[in-house]
């Protein structure tokens, strides 16, 4: 599925640092991440609230009692009119991306001036839950599951999400010294640009604080005891070859915790603008939104999702994937990233240069946010004209968005 957009523009965008799994961000619920990128990314832009047409949120799993009002108190507490409508929006790890194609769509469609597209995810909060309690178990007969890691097993196939990428690894040879290798450079491009700051433009810190629109209750951030604010990515960090090879393979192949994305949470939203709205203001963008594509694979090769995405994309622009600058392709796993690699032949020069998913860490809703802002902001900063931010998603999806810097 295909679509494209002839003058929808992305303004501006923020995220949180994405925080260790049980870490600094173990406290809070998507909602208020959400806030806080949301918060973020309307203050970089200089766009009113008030102006704000619509509100999409990805997000995968519910993390607080109040989940099923996410999308809507993203955008209330963020200070978005009563009267403009919001939307949750879930196609699993491609959800930010969804979020952004939703917001796009209904500015093309002429719906919407500004809308305001968002991803949050607390893995952390992912739930232990245990269904058909409200009906009752026979003696001896009660079940909770770990929701999270319930979750990361695709009962269609029986195969927990890391099988599929080596499943991958299989049919395109790759090796656990080629995943490692990978896995390596990921966490060195992403200590590189952390250092030299490039992530310090899209980050917001995240800092106890409270949350209040009139007559509503006000809604509180809270840090562990100590922890005053959080302000990079804490999954960062120096990690060397030798490091990542004594670890033990966690699917009896080439798949281990330190090549595979690291689990975080974390938000990220982004603004988008219909292009004679962007004009009579007279903004300087980040890129035009050229189009999305949503394609679905095998499931026991989900992982290869973005490849025919890219494809669909680049194809309906009347390019090359060749002639794409900067490729942001989340790493759910290593073998996953190096069989989308060889089957489109990209330059390793051109993908992921920042750093990715290994090293930064996947919060399922929040990564297509992240990549797609990222994607942006790197092709600006080298000159290139076009960009492309791309997942895979459990069940065997892919999506890609095509970004156009001019």
């Amino acid at each position: 599925m295909l679509s494209t957009f002839k003058d929808v523009w992305l303004v501006a965008g923020a995220r949180t640092p994405f925080a260790d799994f049980n870490g600094s961000f173990k406290e809070l619920s998507a909602t208020d991440l959400g806030i806080v990128a949301a918060k973020g990314a309307l203050a970089r832009s200089g766009v009113d609230p008030q102006n704000i047409d619509v509100t999409f949120v990805g997000n995968v799993a519910q993390s607080s009692l109040d989940a099923y009002y996410l999308a809507r108190h993203v955008a209330l507490y963020s200070g978005v009119p009563i009267e403009k409508p919001a939307l949750i929006v879930n196609r699993i790890c491609c959800s930010g991306f969804e979020a952004i194609a939703q917001a796009a769509m209904a500015i093309e469609h002429g719906s919407a001036d500004i809308a305001l597209a968002v991803g949050a995810e607390s893995m952390s909060r992912n739930p232990v839950v245990s269904y058909g309690m409200r009906s009752g178990f026979k003696l001896g007969n009660v079940q909770f599951y770990d929701s999270l890691f319930e979750t990361l097993r695709d009962s269609a196939t029986g195969m927990p999400m890391g099988v599929t990428a080596e499943n991958l690894a299989r049919q395109y040879g790759i090796s656990r010294e080629e995943v490692d290798a990978f896995a390596a450079s990921s966490f060195a491009r992403a200590l590189a640009a952390q250092e030299r700051g490039f992530f310090d433009e899209e980050i917001v810190p995240v800092m106890r604080q409270s949350f209040v629109r009139e007559p509503l209750a006000t809604r509180k951030v809270s840090l562990p005891r100590g922890v005053e604010s959080v302000s990079i990515d804490d999954h960062v960090r120096p990690t060397t070859l030798e490091q990542l090879g004594r670890l033990s393979p966690a699917f009896d192949g080439v798949q281990t915790a330190g090549n595979s994305s690291a689990i975080v949470d974390g938000a990220g939203a982004v603004i988008l603008m219909s292009g004679e709205r962007m004009r009579r203001e007279k903004r300087n963008p980040l890129a035009r939104v050229v189009s999305c594509s949503s394609m679905g694979v095998q499931p026991e090769i989900m992982g290869i999702g973005p490849a025919p995405a890219i494809r669909e994309v680049a194809n309906g622009e009347g390019i090359q994937v060749g002639d794409i600058g900067r490729l942001e392709i989340n790493e759910a796993f290593g073998a996953q990233i190096l069989a989308v690699q060889r089957e489109l032949d990209l330059d390793s020069s051109r993908l992921n240069v920042n750093g990715g998913a290994i090293a930064i860490g996947h919060p399922l809703g929040a990564t297509g946010v992240r990549c797609t802002l990222t994607a942006a902001r790197s092709a600006r900063e080298v000159g290139e004209r076009y960009a492309v931010a791309s997942a895979c998603a459990g069940g065997g999806q892919g999506m890609a968005i095509l970004l156009e810097i001019v």
